[in-house]
Order: C-alpha cells, then sequence, then structure tokens
C-alpha cells in the first residue's frame, strides 16, 4: 500500500530505475533492441531523411548534427528501452518546421523502411508501434483543424 493513498490507491506506482531497467532488459531480450542498436537505426534513418525531397528541409536548420542525433537517442531509447533519459518537449520542438500531413506519412513511410531493413521483425515491430504513436500525436497537435489530415494509424490496418 502507497503511504496516503489508504487501501483503494487510484495512483499508480511510479516508474522507478530498477522497474525501468528490468523493463528494458525483457525489452531487449525480446526484440534484439539495445542502445546501441537504436542510435545506429537512427543514424541511418536521419540521413536519409535529410537527403529526401520533402524530410530534407525540415533538417536545414540543425547546426549540430551529433548534439541532435545524441537528443534523438535519448528521445527513442525512453520511448523504446525505457530508459527515462530523455527530458524534453517533442511537441515544442517540431511546432517552428511547418509540418504537413505529407510530412508525417513520409516520415513514417521511411521510418518504417529503415527499421524493417536493420532490426529484428521484433525489434521493427516495436519501433513502429512507437512511430506511430509519436506521429499520430505530432499530427494531432500540429496540424491546423482546418487542413485535411491523414491522421496516422495507431496500429497497422488488419
Amino acid at each position: 500500500m502507497l503511504p496516503g493513498y489508504g487501501e483503494f490507491a487510484l495512483h499508480p506506482i511510479p516508474e522507478t530505475a530498477d522497474r525501468r531497467a528490468a523493463l528494458g532488459a525483457e525489452i531487449t531480450a525480446r526484440t534484439g533492441l539495445d542502445a546501441a542498436t537504436v542510435e545506429a537505426v537512427l543514424r541511418a534513418f536521419y540521413g536519409a531523411a535529410r537527403q529526401d525531397p520533402l524530410l530534407g528541409p525540415a533538417f536545414a536548420g540543425v547546426e549540430d548534427w551529433e548534439a541532435h542525433i545524441a537528443n534523438l537517442a535519448r528521445f527513442w531509447s525512453s520511448v523504446a528501452l525505457m530508459t527515462g533519459d530523455y527530458r524534453g518537449q517533442p511537441m515544442q520542438a517540431h511546432r517552428p518546421l511547418a509540418l504537413t500531413p505529407a510530412h508525417f506519412a513520409r516520415w513514417l513511410e521511411l521510418f518504417e523502411d529503415t527499421v524493417r531493413a536493420w532490426l529484428t521483425p521484433e525489434g521493427a515491430e516495436h519501433m513502429l508501434e512507437r512511430a506511430r504513436r509519436i506521429a499520430r500525436s505530432l499530427e494531432m497537435g500540429l496540424i491546423p483543424l482546418n487542413l485535411p489530415v491523414r491522421r496516422v494509424p495507431v496500429a497497422e490496418p488488419a
């Protein structure tokens, strides 16, 4: 029982470093993902994204690419491996980019191609599930209500 909450606590037990580590170890065992693999995939993906005619201009303003990759690696390790290392505000970071539904569709398409090429099927699905949620959340938060929105699906259609 949590102190101060009584017998019928409504709040979940907070994540602890030990619990995150255990979850991360289970994810690694199941998917083959680890921090080094996540970073390698991100380097491949963002290398391709920077060359993409639609996505590339969004990265033109990045001056310190190594710092950007390190931040992305912290974000994705937190999302995919439960590390809890990322401290940031993705919605605010993407707000100045004037993204459209086409950007989200292309980002997800290129991300899927990359993770399927680099990862085990289990690792690719694990990353894609999270990428779809992230894309959908960002798209819903950033696209003005008067634009037609594609709305990224949370799960792959059956």
